[in-house]
């Protein structure tokens, strides 16, 4: 009976053994203290007693980078924060180069975000985010390339400014909108001179469009209002419309 008894469990120890991964998952393998290469997906076998797994997650992680206080390069102080996705693509430098490549890889972000920032102006920060986020990128994949992590990508999330900064930004904003408001309508003005000096040469050359012109005036006016209006006609015009001296004298 005894013999029984020990030979069921030496079968449930060997069937302990069995181990499912799944598509995403990889096992690294302990045998006796030393690594051995990394199993699964699917189905493996661990021996009882002898060999010990670790399952390692190979989808991409994502990650928050708190917030931080930075100093900017032109010594403005503000709180920055990001998203940081990275994955696994060595299970077992993840496994045994770092003791937990997780924490190890937020840490290093905080700091490498904090640096960056410090080194860029405001300006900087606010209008070239996309080259901060890749500069931040590259640093952090460089130092956890020997940790078999890649950092897919890092993007800023957040700068919060001080509130007399957002108050300096807000003028700024309004001076500049102003500023181009006046270019704009000098703009126009200049090119209204330029079609009212060619107008000024055409009417210059047919002295007849000038009479044209203050006859059509005259019809916008009476379109326009139900009112009596009194203009002051020229005599240049009244005299075109009436015969001469000579047409009037009898032969």
């Amino acid at each position: 009976m005894f013999g029984i008894y020990t030979a069921a469990a030496v079968l449930a120890a060997l069937a302990s053994g069995f181990k499912v991964m799944k598509e995403y998952e990889r096992g690294v393998v302990l045998r006796l203290g030393r690594l051995v290469s990394y199993r699964g997906p699917g189905i493996i076998y661990v021996i009882p007693l002898i060999e010990r797994m670790a399952r390692v997650d190979m989808r991409t992680i994502t990650m928050d980078v708190p917030t931080q206080d930075v100093i900017t390069r032109d010594n403005v102080s503000v709180k920055v924060n990001a998203v940081m996705y990275l994955r696994v693509i060595d299970p077992n430098k993840a496994t045994m180069e770092v003791e937990d490549y997780l924490y190890a890889t937020s840490q290093l972000a905080q700091t490498t975000l904090r640096s960056v920032c410090g080194t860029a102006e405001l300006d900087e920060l606010l209008a070239e985010r996309d080259r901060v986020n890749h500069q931040i990128q590259e640093i952090l994949d460089v130092q956890t390339d020997p940790w078999g992590i890649k950092v897919v990508s890092v993007e800023v999330k957040h700068i919060d400014l001080p509130h007399d900064m957002q108050r300096a930004m807000a003028k700024q904003a309004e001076a500049e909108r102003e500023r181009r408001a006046k270019v704009i309508n000098a703009e126009g003005e200049f090119q209204a001179s330029g079609r009212l000096a060619e107008a000024a040469a055409i009417i210059g050359k047919e002295p007849v469009a000038i009479q044209l012109r203050f006859l059509q005036t005259l019809s916008e006016l009476a379109s326009e209002n139900n009112s009596t209006v009194i203009l002051p006609v020229p005599v240049d015009l009244l005299a075109s419309l009436m015969p001469s001296k000579k047409e009037t004298t009898p032969g």
